[in-house]
């Protein structure tokens, strides 16, 4: 449960800190957004930004936006080859330093995520969650989150979802601007960017009980 001062941080504090330190990120950061973009469109070519649906608050599903870190080679068979393969030296230089996710600031002005939250999954994980794992959906997703300075890609799917459950419990103002300065020092060191044993992160299957029963 949400404490009595988060839920008042959350209703009357945290979505209009999250306006302004949108904006002005956007304001500050908008050579930067530029030169990425143009970037982008010369290395990887069209579309710029990479759109796709992901589940927020209350799990009502939104479209998030991205920087593009990959290219569309694909197979004989015209499938995609797999992320390793598509995923170039300029597409790993874009995530190792989170500058592919500077397109979600405009996703905060939107009201889809916050600056502080759970990370925004896949909807196809909805089905695979567990009672405890889907009260990560009962704040907004964030541009950055508890689980992403704790070790983001390079921890388990349930040390992640028991972080994110963490944080909803024990949202607060103080809480946030803490995680804002370690993601900006995780970023600076480039830390927990990717998984052992893949290009990203391996994808989530479920805790061993909601594999049994699919």
């Amino acid at each position: 449960m949400i404490n009595s001062k988060g839920r008042f941080y959350r209703r009357f504090i945290k979505r209009p800190m999250d306006l302004i330190v949108s904006f002005v990120a956007i304001v500050a950061l908008s050579p930067v957004l530029l030169v990425v973009a143009i970037l982008v469109k010369t290395k990887l070519g069209s579309p710029v930004l990479f759109k796709q649906k992901r589940p927020g608050l209350n799990e009502k599903v939104f479209m998030m936006y991205k920087f593009r870190t990959m290219t569309d080679e694909r197979c004989e068979n015209g499938e995609l080859l797999p992320d390793s393969v598509r995923l170039t030296k300029f597409g790993k230089f874009l995530r190792s330093t989170s500058l592919d996710e500077l397109p979600e600031l405009f996703n905060i002005i939107k009201g889809d995520m916050s600056i502080i939250g759970p990370r925004p999954l896949l909807v196809q994980y909805l089905p695979l969650y567990n009672e405890h794992q889907k009260r990560r959906h009962d704040v907004r997703p964030g541009l950055s989150g508890l689980a992403q300075v704790s070790g983001r890609n390079a921890i388990s799917w349930e040390d992640k979802f028991d972080l994110d459950v963490k944080y909803v419990d024990t949202v607060s103002f103080i809480g946030d601007w803490k995680i804002i300065f370690l993601t900006i020092k995780k970023v600076v060191v480039r830390e927990g960017i990717n998984a052992e044993t893949a290009a990203t992160i391996e994808p989530f299957k479920g805790t061993e009980k909601e594999r049994i029963e699919i």
